[in-house]
């Protein structure tokens, strides 16, 4: 079975020449289909870049980034979007929510990006499911800090994608909220067999992985 995610010789860099700043180099990287891993290492040290990358947020200087065997460097940015609601859901530190849509409609449209309509009820029940039943119609502003980012990890699973990409999901959660949201994560990855990919500085969520990656200064240790 080939790779969900594949990195070959990959170097990311900003400016020119001289100027130029590495910040990954040459990283060899993969995630085989249901692994957990996570990314750890200094804050600068190219971390969150590689959820960047994986993403087609950020495009490669050097190097070749497969998604499920697709060749992503070089693509258009409208390919990029395709393979994106194709293959990955994303999950960011930020929730990233609309403010003037209800909990429902910012889960039901990641499904319309998708070209999928009238399905809102596939959103309700995966709110359900992450224990936001009473908070179907309420605005990001009405839901507390916890309930925003259950929101956002719904909009990010609702189209059940084979890759899941979270990037220090739970740094803006207290412990109680933090521990909650990560068993939600890794319950549904199991049961859909969905590969995951966490950036976290918190050792606790980096033990409960499969696999540990650590990054030093843009290189895999």
């Amino acid at each position: 079975m080939s790779a969900a995610i594949q990195f070959n010789n990959v170097s990311l860099s900003y400016g020119i020449k001289d100027d130029a700043v590495e910040v990954l180099k040459a990283i060899n990287f993969s995630v085989e289909s249901e692994e957990v891993i996570s990314i750890v290492g200094p804050s600068g040290s190219g971390k969150t870049s590689i959820i960047m990358l994986a993403s087609g947020l950020e495009t490669a200087t050097k190097g070749s980034i497969k998604i499920n065997s697709q060749e992503i460097v070089g693509l258009k940015e409208n390919e990029l979007s395709e393979v994106r609601r194709k293959n990955i859901g994303i999950v960011f530190q930020s929730f990233y929510l609309i403010p003037n849509l209800t909990a429902v409609e910012n889960v039901s449209l990641s499904l319309e990006a998708n070209q999928q309509f009238n399905l809102e009820k596939d959103a309700e029940n995966l709110l359900d499911e992450f224990g936001l039943s009473h908070r179907f119609h309420h605005l990001p502003s009405e839901l507390s800090g916890g309930e925003q980012q259950r929101v956002a990890i719904a909009r990010a699973l609702i189209n059940k994608p084979k890759i899941i990409l979270a990037d220090e999901p739970t740094g803006n959660l207290d412990s109680a909220n933090s521990d909650s949201m990560m068993d939600l994560l890794f319950d549904y990855t199991k049961k859909s067999q969905t590969s995951l990919v966490i950036v976290t500085h918190d050792n606790s969520i980096a033990n409960r992985c499969d696999r540990i990656v650590e990054i030093r200064d843009g290189e895999i240790v």
